[in-house]
């Protein structure tokens, strides 16, 4: 018989799409009042796989990951989708988004986006929001999935995560010793 545990918690990770670069340092100033201290931000990560947003947002596109301080639960994810979605809306223009921000947790073994769209792989949480499975971890390395984004496919983007999963691992351990401590 399996026996209930309390999840693990996860690190935040909210990825930006934008085409104008100008705009990023208002948009982290936001995300950071909203969300907390930013740990990690990515470079510049290409954004040449899809033409998904470009009748939306024009091109050339640009990516870049936040990854922020403290730890979350788990279930907080569709709540975060939720904020990040509001965020779109206000940073939009004549109804076109002039971001797009996709918020997802990582942990040891996956990498987990949120999304508004069902699919079959996707597993409902609440409100209209999803969780997509998106990589998971093994064998020294994250691996793909099928359904998995181009970009999350790409080594740019998997040395990023790589380096994200190593401060996770960091930070869940002082997590721990934390909560053991104020147990105690």
């Amino acid at each position: 018989m399996s026996r209930p545990q309390s999840p693990a918690p996860a690190k935040l990770i909210i990825g930006l799409i934008l085409k104008e670069k100008k705009t990023v340092g208002e948009v982290a100033e936001e995300l950071i009042h909203t969300f907390g201290r930013v740990d990690l931000m990515s470079p510049w990560l290409p954004f040449d796989f899809t033409t998904y947003y470009q009748a939306e947002m024009g091109r050339p596109l640009f990516r870049r990951l936040f990854v922020f301080g403290p730890l979350i639960e788990q279930t907080a994810l569709a709540g975060i989708k939720l904020k990040t979605n509001d965020l779109e809306k206000k940073w939009s223009q004549n109804e076109k988004r002039r971001i797009n921000l996709d918020p997802g947790y990582l942990l040891a073994e996956r990498l987990v986006l949120a999304t508004g769209k069902n699919f079959a792989h996707r597993i409902y949480l609440e409100e209209g929001i999803y969780a997509d499975l998106t990589l998971v971890y093994r064998k020294n390395g994250f691996h793909h999935l099928p359904w998995t984004y181009p970009g999350y496919r790409q080594p740019d983007m998997q040395r990023f995560l790589a380096l994200i999963r190593s401060k996770y691992m960091h930070d869940l351990k002082s997590y721990t010793h934390s909560n053991r401590s104020n147990r105690q």
